[in-house]
């Protein structure tokens, strides 16, 4: 209950900053809640739009799918291995560093205009973020629950489900949530970019239009979206830290 009574504040106060420079800049610069708020629903009323917010759903879901399982996987194999650990840490820190627009020609010449290219977007920005997060909570474990899968004779597998995955799981939870966030970033950037449907496509569309008001009812639902789904994990996260 406090996390959602946080979410709710925290929209709340993201409404009154968004009033006061409607109140600013005039309707001309930005358009106010109230009609951000008429505009999607009348989007929500035509079809094309669902059509949009399911093609963006598709690429959203499969993104994340293999960002957290991807990630998850890469993230125990190195992390089980402190010598590749530390080898592969710097280099990952340093590909999550590169700015992913660099890399937008060769993914569109690699998966051209289409889905494909939208959730490579997507798992360019939440799959490493993922695999630091499970290399670090790995090497943070306490030593003497390997020492007692050792002294279980458990295997590698075992131990992995049986005894590090339970003990690292708020870790990996928290490591889902940024990079569910990030998958979405990815997702929307490869539509304004990579496609010709979709939300981020339609952004993209109405700002070239100067539709401001389009503009602000997706970011609107993007919103309510991001922060619903952050409420959610953070619940689960406290949860399984409990």
């Amino acid at each position: 209950m406090k996390r959602a009574a946080s979410s709710l504040v925290l929209l709340l106060l993201l409404a009154l900053g968004w009033h006061a420079l409607h109140a600013m800049g005039g309707q001309g610069a930005i358009s106010s809640p109230a009609q951000a708020v008429s505009r999607l629903g009348t989007l929500l009323r035509a079809e094309t739009f669902w059509d949009d917010i399911l093609a963006t759903g598709s690429a959203f879901a499969l993104a994340v799918i293999i960002s957290v399982l991807g990630g998850v996987a890469l993230g125990a194999m190195l992390g089980t291995r402190r010598l590749l650990a530390a080898v592969t840490e710097p280099i990952l820190l340093n590909l999550y560093a590169l700015p992913k627009v660099t890399l937008y020609p060769v993914v569109l010449l690699i998966f051209g205009l289409g889905i494909s290219a939208k959730i490579a977007f997507g798992v360019m920005h939440g799959l490493i973020p993922l695999t630091l997060f499970t290399m670090n909570a790995i090497a943070q474990l306490r030593p003497a629950f390997l020492r007692t899968a050792r002294a279980m004779r458990l295997s590698r597998m075992q131990t992995l489900t049986t005894v590090i995955f339970p003990a690292i799981l708020p870790d990996l939870l928290t490591g889902a949530r940024l990079s569910v966030s990030l998958s979405l970033l990815g997702v929307l950037i490869g539509e304004m970019f990579a496609s010709t449907r979709g939300l981020g496509h339609r952004v993209m569309t109405a700002m070239e239009a100067g539709d401001m008001a389009t503009v602000l009812a997706v970011v609107l639902l993007l919103a309510m979206f991001a922060v619903a789904v952050n409420t959610a994990l953070m619940a689960a996260a406290r949860r399984g830290g409990g």
